[in-house]
């Protein structure tokens, strides 16, 4: 039988060395914060043939005409490119596409323009902050009324805090990578990335419910007379085909939108397609095997 417990200790330290870095791109480049966050206005350009680099170069310097600063800029599409700048009224961006006009004549056209202010994007960043302590509270208390039975040596606490370590880590390995990509990549973070970081908090404690739940029932059916730790081995060796193939199924069907999915969506797949991968790992070889060193520490102290 696979000693998965056996080696806990190598998963935690694998999975340092994933969260490390995410952690110092935070502290130094931070997060490179969209228009939902930050504010400002997001204008898309038609234009009549394909964007190239010399069209890219006209564009950026009909905005440095009209003196407004580019944040970002993109080519959404073969004919389309996307600008981020600041947030902008109408008159200013009349102003602006004359400027554009006289570059590039009749062959330009204004397809969206987009302005949120400052207020509304600290407004999002609160709520998304918001959204993910409750969310948190409420798993802990939940898993810990559901476990509440469980036999001795578990206790109903100590599974909803590993499920909430579990969880910190996937939304630490999901955040931590978008820092750097974002540094490296231009990638901005907007509300779809929220929406992508709750979606991998459910899914991360779903995963890790199903571990928990099988080593609640071995409890029960007698396993409390083994030693914990092979209890929980055995319950993760039970359900490790059952996640793995559920994070498989996950994971093809992103896959398929990450490459048919289009530009606009692409890395939010992206951050879904990580945080399963972080979750389903998380919930196998660290959310459980926590539940075990913390029973070692425990039993070792009262042996003391």
């Amino acid at each position: 039988m696979r000693n998965i417990i056996k080696h806990k200790i190598w998963y935690f330290v694998f999975s340092l060395l994933i969260i490390i870095p995410g952690i110092i791109s935070l502290l130094v480049w931070k997060l490179d914060l969209g228009i939902d966050f930050t504010g400002g206005s997001v204008i898309a350009y038609d234009f009549q043939q394909p964007v190239n680099n010399q069209t890219i170069s006209d564009v950026k310097k009909s905005f440095a005409q009209a003196e407004m600063p580019i944040y970002s800029l993109q080519t959404t599409a073969p004919n389309e490119v996307t600008v981020q700048t600041n947030p902008l009224d109408n008159v200013q961006n009349t102003h602006l596409m004359s400027k554009l006009l006289l570059q590039f004549g009749p062959y330009i056209k204004q397809g969206s323009f987009e302005t949120i202010g400052p207020v509304i994007g600290s407004e999002i960043t609160t709520n998304a902050f918001k959204s993910i302590i409750v969310a948190s509270i409420l798993i802990v208390l939940y898993i810990a009324l559901s476990f509440r039975k469980v036999p001795r040596p578990a206790r109903s606490w100590r599974f909803g805090l590993c499920a909430i370590i579990a969880l910190i880590h996937d939304v630490l390995v999901l955040v931590g990578l978008f820092s750097i990509f974002g540094h490296f990549f231009q990638v901005q973070i907007d509300s779809l990335f929220v929406t992508a970081v709750l979606t991998v908090i459910g899914f991360s404690v779903h995963d890790t419910i199903v571990v928990f739940d099988r080593i609640r029932e071995n409890l029960i059916k007698g396993g409390s007379g083994q030693k914990f730790a092979t209890v929980v081995n055995d319950s993760i060796v039970q359900t490790l085909s059952r996640s793995l193939n559920t994070s498989l199924t996950a994971i093809l069907v992103l896959a398929t939108l990450l490459f048919f999915g289009g530009e606009s969506v692409r890395w939010f797949v992206v951050a879904l397609l990580i945080g399963i991968i972080s979750g389903t790992y998380s919930s196998i070889f660290n959310a459980a095997p926590l539940l075990v060193l913390w029973q070692e520490i425990d039993d070792r102290r009262k042996k003391s």
